[in-house]
């Protein structure tokens, strides 16, 4: 008898030890999964834009790519950092717009660089700035600074509002709507550009890819996180103009090579 109960002690110690082990392990998979998603979501976001950096620089030239896009993320990052004062959303994405602003301003450096040698060579005139005050030459400045002193200017406007109306929702959910609503729309002014331009030469297909694939995860991230619903929403429309935009690379694909070609024939 006494043998049983030692057999049953031993298996039921045994059993204890087995799911304590599948628990250590399982609660250890979700960990890192977790980690990896979080640093999936910090630094996605920002390595699409690589390619086309290193592109501008190598070319040096920013024909194809819309410094628009830039203006887009920065005022909706600047906007997300600013909800989060409103409504604490989770730390990744905090995280994620802060680096992103950094790296639309290291995008906006060497494109003004580049744009500012040709405009100062080719029509040898003086230069536009944004304490000129001039409509007709908006986010078009020939100087880097100008382009901070706008984004600082929103930036402290945006602060001062969410300061005296923090505890009015209203207020604090439009800002959160405006800010994933306008890095939803980032894609629409280089959708704008290739449909006037009839043709993707240019812009960086692997950005785009980049862009596709990177939005995809984080429209999933923000639906599994429980995040506020305007994320989600315009993560879907972010999806959408992705796909708008590589279905222009197929369908301007003969124009592109041409033009290509036509690069390629002057430049011998």
């Amino acid at each position: 008898m006494s043998e049983i109960k030692d057999n049953m002690k031993e298996s039921i110690e045994a059993t204890a030890a087995t799911k304590y082990d599948f628990d250590f392990w399982s609660g250890l998979i979700v960990q890192l999964l977790t980690l990896g998603s979080e640093m999936a979501m910090v630094f996605g976001g920002v390595v699409p834009y690589v390619p086309q950096y290193l592109q501008i620089k190598s070319k040096q030239t920013t024909q194809g790519f819309s410094l628009y896009v830039c203006l887009a993320l920065l005022m909706a990052n600047t906007l997300r950092i600013i909800f989060w004062f409103g409504n604490h959303f989770e730390t990744p994405l905090l995280i994620q717009s802060i680096l992103m602003n950094i790296t639309m301003f290291a995008l906006i450096h060497l494109c003004v660089a580049v744009n500012t040698k040709e405009f100062l060579v080719a029509e040898k005139k003086k230069g536009h700035y944004f304490t000129d005050f001039e409509p007709d030459h908006f986010w078009q400045w020939t100087d880097f600074t100008s382009y901070v002193e706008f984004v600082m200017c929103i930036a402290a406007m945006g602060s001062m509002l969410m300061y005296f109306l923090v505890d009015y929702s209203p207020f604090v959910e439009t800002v959160g709507f405006m800010a994933v609503f306008t890095e939803a729309m980032l894609g629409v002014p280089q959708f704008y550009r290739n449909f006037k331009n009839k043709s993707t030469y240019g812009m960086s297909l692997p950005m785009v890819l980049m862009w596709t694939c990177g939005d995809v995860f984080k429209t999933s991230y923000f639906y599994l996180r429980n995040t506020p619903p305007q994320f989600f929403i315009c993560g879907s429309l972010q999806v959408t103009v992705d796909l708008m935009i590589l279905g222009q690379v197929w369908m301007y694909r003969l124009n592109t090579e041409k033009r290509k070609r036509s690069e390629l024939s002057r430049a011998l």
